[in-house]
C-alpha cells in the first residue's frame, strides 16, 4: 500500500501526538509509584540482577504500589505500539524527503525504519522477563536478558528518533529552500 505524503505526515503526527500523551501518562503514574514507594517500574529497567529486582519488588508489597507498578507495566505496551509507529512514520518520511528514488540510499534507509519496531518488541520482551521476575521470583539469567533487551530498545528507539528528527529537519529545510525559490 502506497500512502501519499499528506496521509504519511498526518498518520506520523497523530501516531506521535498519541505517543506523547501515552508518555506523559506512563511519567506521571511511574512519579506517582516512585513518590509513595522509592521506586518506580523506569528503575527496573537498568538492574543486572537479581537481587535487584527483588529490592524493588519488596517496595510495592502495598496493594495500591502493586496496582501503579502492574498498570505502568501493562500500560507500556501501548505505549510500544504507539512510539513505534510514530518513529516508524518518521523514518518513512525521512526516506520520501532525502531518498525519493529508488536505489541503495532509500533501501538502507527503509531498512532502517524497521528499527522502532524491532525496538518496540525488544520493550515487549524486557516487559515480559520483568513480569515473570515480579511474579515468579527474580532470575539472574532473566535480569541479564532483561538489561540487554532494555539496550536493544534504546538502540531502535535512538534510530527511529533520529530519523524521525532528520525528517522533521527536512520539512522545514525543504519550506525554506522553495521560499527562497519563490523570491
Amino acid at each position: 500500500m502506497q500512502l501519499s505524503r499528506k496521509a504519511l505526515n498526518a498518520r506520523w503526527a497523530w501516531t506521535s501526538a498519541a505517543a506523547l500523551t501515552a508518555l506523559a501518562v506512563l511519567v506521571m503514574a511511574d512519579a506517582a509509584l516512585r513518590a509513595k514507594s522509592g521506586y518506580g517500574a523506569v528503575d527496573l529497567q537498568g538492574v543486572p540482577e537479581a537481587w535487584g529486582i527483588r529490592l524493588i519488588a519488596n517496595h510495592w508489597v502495598d496493594p495500591a504500589d502493586a496496582a501503579l507498578a502492574g498498570f505502568g507495566l501493562g500500560f507500556d505496551y501501548l505505549f510500544m505500539a504507539l512510539y513505534a509507529a510514530a518513529l516508524y512514520f518518521g523514518a518513512i518520511a525521512a526516506r520520501e524527503r532525502f531518498a525519493p528514488k529508488p536505489g541503495r540510499t532509500r533501501r538502507i534507509m527503509a531498512i532502517l525504519a524497521m528499527a522502532p519496531i524491532a525496538g518496540a518488541l525488544f520493550d515487549a520482551c524486557e516487559n515480559a522477563l520483568q513480569m515473570v521476575m515480579l511474579t515468579r521470583g527474580p532470575n539472574p539469567v532473566l535480569a541479564v536478558l532483561a538489561v540487554e533487551a532494555t539496550s536493544a530498545k534504546f538502540a531502535g528507539v535512538l534510530v527511529g528518533l533520529a530519523l524521525s528528527l532528520a525528517a522533521a529537519g527536512g520539512f522545514f529545510v525543504k519550506k525554506k529552500e522553495k521560499a527562497e525559490d519563490d523570491a
